[in-house]
């Protein structure tokens, strides 16, 4: 996957269809809560059930592809967020592409729920260049429940990222990923067995220790997580330090949520190195962003700096 060119254009021109007509944003969503919770259930293109690899390839169009993963808990306590997110995610590739931060990025949308209590835990869609990530990320199912115990299933998306992704990047150059997780609770304890046999058709045996499946994760990816503001848990404590023992700086707390897009894409180009701080908030003032506040107070205490290129060891793994 990932081929074709973002276009703003094609971006906006849908969006005001979509409004001049009164059609939901998340149609796929409104379609869902049509029907009865029986039949509530991740469109085939984001299950992820039985899923070999997702994957982020060179072509000629893009020879050095970047793939970024962004995944965004649906559940209630997340509250109004992930529709505030949809409006500016889409244009994220468009920002990335404009200010050179990153070469030819490829982005992936999915959805985290309960794997516990909800009829759809996770939803997984496809490295994308052009247009058709706007159309995965309105696919996701905003099921809006979770299980009120102050932890939601995203372990479960880690272990897809960790397990069943391939890309380019990491393959022919030893690159690693971008992955940003956006939620307002903790992971599970353990994710067990049973959820992967359930929610991936994992033939697994044995439960998988949550600390070790972040540390496994970054070792491809680098991993942040986006606590943003007006979701139930943005002030606890206990949340903070759970994420904070798993990535260190790269929690993230956001005030406002509707700065996401500016977040994920200075954050990739700080950590590149084709930007500094200062410059990253210039440009989003030159292109009308009033969310620089927002972004340089997530990004306080961040380390930055050009990734450095992982050279191939004899086995065949690479380290950074």
């Amino acid at each position: 996957m990932g081929n074709g060119a973002w276009s703003d254009n094609t971006y906006r021109a849908a969006s005001t269809f979509r409004r001049a007509r009164g059609i939901d944003d998340f149609t796929y969503t409104s379609t869902l809560f049509s029907l009865p919770q029986a039949k509530w259930a991740a469109s085939p293109a984001l299950d992820p059930f039985g899923v070999g690899m997702r994957e982020s390839r060179d072509s000629a169009e893009h020879p050095n592809s970047t793939p970024i993963a962004v995944l965004f808990d649906v559940t209630g306590s997340m509250g109004a967020v992930p529709r505030i997110m949809q409006a500016k995610l889409g244009q994220l590739h468009g920002l990335l592409q404009r200010e050179g931060y990153v070469q030819d990025p490829q982005i992936m949308f999915g959805g985290i729920g309960d794997a516990d209590t909800d009829r759809v835990p996770l939803q997984i869609g496809q490295f994308e260049s052009d247009n058709r990530m706007d159309e995965q990320l309105r696919t996701i199912f905003l099921e809006g429940n979770g299980g009120g115990q102050k932890s939601e299933s995203y372990e479960l998306a880690t272990y897809f990222i960790a397990r069943h992704t391939v890309t380019d990047a990491w393959e022919k150059r030893g690159r690693k990923g971008y992955l940003f997780i956006v939620g307002d609770e903790m992971n599970k304890p353990v994710l067990t067995a049973a959820k992967l046999r359930q929610v991936l058709g994992e033939p697994a045996r044995g439960q998988v220790d949550v600390a070790a499946l972040y540390q496994e994760v970054q070792r491809r990816w680098d991993t942040y997580f986006i606590l943003p503001n007006q979701s139930s848990y943005f002030t606890d404590r206990q949340v903070r330090e759970h994420w904070r023992a798993l990535l260190g700086e790269r929690l993230l707390l956001l005030d406002d949520p509707a700065a996401v897009c500016e977040l994920i894409a200075l954050t990739i180009g700080l950590n590149e190195g084709t930007v500094d701080l200062t410059g990253g908030l210039d440009d989003l003032r030159r292109i009308g962003s009033g969310h620089g506040k927002a972004v340089r107070k997530a990004l306080a205490g961040v380390g930055t700096g050009r990734r450095m290129i992982a050279p191939f060891d004899p086995d065949g793994d690479r380290r950074r």
